[in-house]
């Protein structure tokens, strides 16, 4: 069945849009009708994600020139505050405006407590909300100020949020920190009729748990906890980011929290 095509002419921008969750994102907004503007780091294996990404948009859509029409680049690390500016203005250069905008660039390097280092809690600091928050606000600077002004913001929070994690003391407070941005964000940016939102995973797949998840034992567990009996993978995010993005289907939607971890956090014990 062909997408719905919700997003259909909007202009959208993501960070951390090549691998893992934005990347699933991007795909599925250009699916269902969307232009994207997608972020990355800017090295070496980070421009051969996004090829890969324009390669698979193309096999979408049907020809690599409308991929290139309706998907581009934009490097930079989201904790230098001018890479969430690039990615707007260039967002708007091409399309004429900023409709979505997806907070989801990330870092997660498993520590046990006593072994994070300073630096490991500044970078993890940096990227993940410091991040958040640059990008965020030059997204609603350009929202508040468009005609019509108004948008969608997303912010990918986590599951992580809510509970605590042995190994995860430098980056539960981020992703605390990025539900608790996102819901000031709501109330601020409600008068520019701006809706900010936030997705929480839990268990999904991706580059940051790969290694996590190759542990069968461990593996098993995680699945034993979750109702829906299996860990997610990145297309479970893909809806719920379309959801949160259409104004059709989420117009009256400003400030909540949609946990998205096949029941993990209502089973925990």
């Amino acid at each position: 069945m062909a997408p719905l095509q919700l997003l259909a002419g909007k202009s959208t921008a993501i960070t951390g849009g090549v691998t893992g969750i934005g990347r699933a994102i991007a795909l599925s907004y250009i699916a269902n009708g969307a232009n994207v503007a997608v972020n990355h780091l800017g090295d070496p294996k980070s421009g051969s994600q996004f090829q890969s990404l324009l390669k698979e948009a193309g096999e979408t859509l049907g020809s690599k020139e409308e991929a290139e029409k309706r998907l581009i680049e934009v490097p930079g690390d989201v904790g230098n505050a001018e890479t969430g500016k690039k990615l707007v203005q260039s967002a708007v250069q091409k399309w004429g405006r900023l409709d979505v905008f997806v907070s989801n660039a990330g870092i997660c390097e498993f520590k046990e407590f006593l072994e994070i280092t300073p630096d490991l809690w500044a970078n993890t600091i940096n990227t993940n909300l410091t991040g958040a928050f640059n990008s965020i606000q030059a997204a609603a600077a350009q929202m508040s100020n468009q005609s019509p002004a108004g948008g969608s913001i997303i912010g990918i929070s986590s599951i992580s949020a809510l509970v605590g994690g042995s190994q995860q003391a430098h980056y539960t407070p981020t992703k605390a920190g990025v539900l608790s941005l996102i819901q000031s964000c709501a109330c601020a940016l409600g008068k520019y009729n701006i809706r900010c939102n936030a997705l929480l995973p839990g268990t999904i797949k991706t580059q940051l748990n790969d290694k996590d998840l190759e542990d069968d034992e461990k593996r098993k567990y995680m699945e034993g906890r979750i109702p829906l009996g299996r860990t997610g993978v990145t297309k479970d995010m893909a809806g719920p980011a379309v959801f949160l993005g259409s104004e059709e289907l989420s117009g009256y939607v400003t400030g909540a929290q949609l946990l998205v971890d096949g029941g993990l956090f209502v089973n925990l014990q």
